[in-house]
């Protein structure tokens, strides 16, 4: 099985159990139900189960808490501190201004008045706090990103992230291998230089930032998304690879010796050997990349004019100025950014624990 193939089977398996859940809990309870009626299953055994199983369900919820306080202010379209457990006028208004409508009228109706300054063009006089305009009047295309700009925003973060993702593996993979199964001149120096790398950044903080300004300003990077991409992935480089080689140390050397007596060349021994079973470092690599490209601000800010902007600072200038802000759109917001992080955390979460459960830190 190649690892694309893997990547999907995983990903069924996982939308199964979700289709699957209520009948599979269903067997459980039956299950349960039927044991402790029969004396098959101590009653104390269920009893911590279910009290254990209560806790957790009710430490989750207080740490989701804020995000369900989110959401209501996102679908009620009140202000911050009108919170309503359940809403009485649920709305999906608030979304529809984040991904815009599926179909554009030709006069395009906006609440507020962003898109004055985010397109930089003049914006007439509002009717009743809405801001109509026709989108061919300022050479404009007719697309739903015209509403708050979150569409816009969200492809160039995914086009960063995809070059860091893409950038850093094509790194990081042979990296920790070649660290974790060969023995040259100046390894276990490279590798204490690794980490030195990854604390060398923040302690140098806002020199750091002036010099790479300056660099990208020199060669002509400065509102460009590819060089971002590509200096989000270098980034991600030393730490990543430490954590990835550390995982391949803990993969039994047999199974290449097996793939070389069968003739295997080193490519193929690294491709259908080593990356399939390090699913779960790979995984937990994967998320700190992602992360790194999707949700960095300070640098996007630094180096991206209004017209590249990626999400954390659209996000941030819209939050900018409180005294024009709709909360309702804010939260729909801030949860439309934070959708693609949870749901790479969903897929990726039976791989993370145990790739983040490594073993020593050797050289």
């Amino acid at each position: 099985m190649s690892l694309a193939s893997g990547i999907v089977r995983s990903v069924y398996e996982d939308l199964r159990g979700i289709v699957l859940a209520p009948y599979n809990l269903a067997k459980e309870f039956r299950y349960t139900y039927h044991g402790l009626q029969r004396g098959e299953i101590p009653p104390k055994h269920v009893a911590w189960t279910w009290i254990s199983t209560f806790g957790a369900v009710a430490l989750a919820g207080l740490l989701m808490f804020p995000i369900y306080w989110m959401l209501t202010i996102a679908i009620s379209g009140g202000g911050i501190y009108s919170f309503e457990f359940i809403p009485t006028n649920p709305t999906i208004e608030n979304f529809i201004w984040v991904i815009g409508p599926l179909t554009v009228p030709d006069n395009i109706v906006i609440n507020g008045p962003l898109v004055g300054e985010l397109f930089r063009i003049p914006v007439p006089a509002s009717i009743g706090g809405l801001y109509i305009l026709d989108p061919a009047q300022f050479g404009m295309p007719r697309r739903p990103e015209y509403y708050s700009g979150f569409i816009a925003y969200a492809e160039n973060s995914a086009y960063v992230s995809f070059w860091t993702v893409v950038v850093a593996m094509a790194v990081i993979i042979p990296g920790a291998y070649g660290m974790s199964r060969r023995d040259f001149i100046g390894r276990k120096k490279l590798l204490y230089l690794y980490i030195l790398l990854t604390q060398v950044g923040g302690g140098l903080g806002i020199a750091v930032l002036i010099a790479l300004y300056t660099i990208f300003q020199n060669l002509g990077w400065l509102n460009q998304l590819l060089p971002l991409g590509i200096y989000y992935g270098a980034g991600a480089v030393p730490f990543n690879t430490w954590l990835l080689k550390t995982y391949m140390d803990g993969i039994p050397i047999s199974y290449e010796e097996a793939a070389i007596v069968d003739g295997a060349p080193s490519w193929r021994i690294v491709y259908e050997v080593i990356i399939p079973l390090s699913k779960a470092g790979l995984a937990t690599v994967f998320v700190f990349i992602f992360l790194a490209g999707w949700t960095d601000f300070v640098i996007a800010q630094l180096m991206l004019d209004q017209s590249n902007w990626t999400l954390p600072v659209g996000l941030y200038d819209y939050s900018g100025r409180p005294s024009e802000m709709d909360w309702g759109n804010f939260s729909a917001f801030a949860l439309a950014f934070a959708t693609p992080l949870m749901l790479v955390y969903f897929f990726a979460q039976r791989y993370i624990e145990s790739g983040l459960s490594f073993g020593g830190m050797e050289g």
